[in-house]
């Protein structure tokens, strides 16, 4: 009998990982994503949980293109748009 490792998400437990360092990885995604969503309705709060939610998940994911936009990059935002919103 084979004996297999999987990583379980500790904020998603029914996301399952081969590799640790991803899980890691989607684990921190989905706290900064968590941390966004918390500011986005604050700032927002006519957004309703689920906007707030995917918002926050959708930004988390494409960190590193917000990062450059953020730092007089703005051009850098047409990578989400040329690659079908950053999904």
């Amino acid at each position: 009998m084979a004996v297999e490792v999987v990583y379980r998400s500790s904020r998603d437990q029914e996301r399952l990982f081969m590799d640790k360092a991803e899980a890691d990885r989607y684990d921190k995604m989905l706290e900064l994503a968590e941390s966004l969503g918390e500011v986005l309705q604050k700032a927002v709060p006519s957004l309703s949980e689920q906007q707030v939610e995917e918002v926050g998940i959708f930004m988390a994911k494409n960190r590193e293109v917000f990062a450059r936009a953020f730092k007089n990059q703005a051009d850098a935002l047409s990578e989400i748009v040329l690659d079908g919103a950053g999904q």
